[in-house]
């Protein structure tokens, strides 16, 4: 496979199988082979955009496609990836990894027994901001994240922590590196039956804590993260891809300068714009498409089993283990 392109294929032909299989046909590694989709339709009109086939049974390109990305509704996940991890085909799986942790721990085990490469499609860690982030190296000591946006009409399977805060969940867990000592948290349902809006507080075993708000009943849609830690304070926008670093050592000169003033008597607040004397880093951005990079990292997996997936499966699944610590929490603490 080394030398030749990777057969790939999408199954479901929604918005989130659309846009996997535009940047499938893109990339010069895969040979875009297959759509299927429950909805003939469907699979016939995404597959005709490409010139490749349609399905409505995956039974039917088993042994046609090398690596499948599962874009269906969550609960349909673990039926689907056991199909595949079963006939030796690599699967990236759209988040959340499964409908449950249960179903989750069943794909990971399946996985390792096949040898098949498993990712998970949380594209938000590809996203240019927290890759720049990435490079930085830090180790945070306190990180908060808010995702909040008007209501989306899809996903209505899940709740706000399995559909949008899982995002951000996935990539506080790759930043903090370390086990979760406690998680408290609180939600509310307004829409349907799951929780529309949720607020969560995760300690870590290394002292870090984070602190998260997710809602699908905004107004406006944002989508921000800042990090505190002994290197730097970062302040990061993933709409705008954008950020700041504000790093300890260049600064220690500004403090150093304050307190000499302050001894001396002639230190006038008043007359101090605190930006002006912060040395104030704008953050680097790479600014490539999360989703290609993902596919990228995934086919790179598929090819050289050296190389891991930008999220695997037990990255993937470390996520809904948080995320089902945080809705234990939630009715735990269920509103009257």
């Amino acid at each position: 496979m080394r030398n030749t392109k990777i057969r790939t294929a999408v199954v479901g032909a929604g918005k989130m199988g659309a846009i996997h299989a535009k940047v499938y046909d893109r990339l010069p590694q895969s040979d875009f082979t297959a759509v299927v989709d429950i909805s003939a339709e469907k699979a016939e009109r995404l597959a005709n955009q490409y010139g490749c086939c349609a399905f409505t049974d995956c039974a039917d390109i088993l042994g046609k496609v090398d690596a499948v990305t599962i874009a269906t509704p969550t609960v349909t996940h673990r039926q689907l990836a056991k199909l595949f991890i079963e006939n030796g085909i690599a699967v990236m799986i759209e988040k959340p990894l499964a409908a449950d942790v249960k179903e989750g721990r069943e794909i990971v085990a399946r996985a390792k027994e096949n040898n098949t490469v498993v990712a998970v499609g949380h594209s938000e860690r590809c996203n240019p901001v927290v890759q720049a982030m990435k490079r930085l190296d830090i180790e945070p000591k306190f990180i908060e994240a808010n995702r909040i946006s008007p209501y989306p009409f899809r996903s209505t399977d899940i709740g706000v922590v399995l559909d949008v805060m899982i995002h951000d969940i996935d990539i506080i867990l790759s930043l903090a590196a370390s086990s979760i000592r406690r998680v408290d948290a609180v939600g509310v349902s307004v829409i349907g039956d799951k929780e529309d809006i949720c607020n969560a507080r995760i300690v870590f075993a290394n002292g870090c804590i984070a602190n998260i708000t997710a809602s699908r009943l905004a107004l406006k849609t944002e989508r921000k993260v800042r990090v505190f830690s002994r290197q730097a304070y970062l302040s990061m926008d993933y709409l705008k891809k954008s950020g700041i670093v504000i790093k300890t050592d260049p600064n220690i000169n500004v403090v150093n300068w304050i307190k000499e003033k302050q001894i001396a008597g002639d230190f006038n607040l008043l007359t101090v714009n605190w930006p002006d004397l912060l040395h104030i880093e704008q953050l680097v951005i790479d600014d490539r498409e999360p989703l290609r990079l993902e596919q990228e990292a995934f086919l790179k997996a598929v090819t050289d089993r050296t190389l891991a997936p930008e999220v695997s499966a037990e990255e993937g699944l470390a996520a809904m283990e948080c995320a089902e610590m945080i809705l234990a929490s939630v009715r735990k603490h269920k509103w009257d």
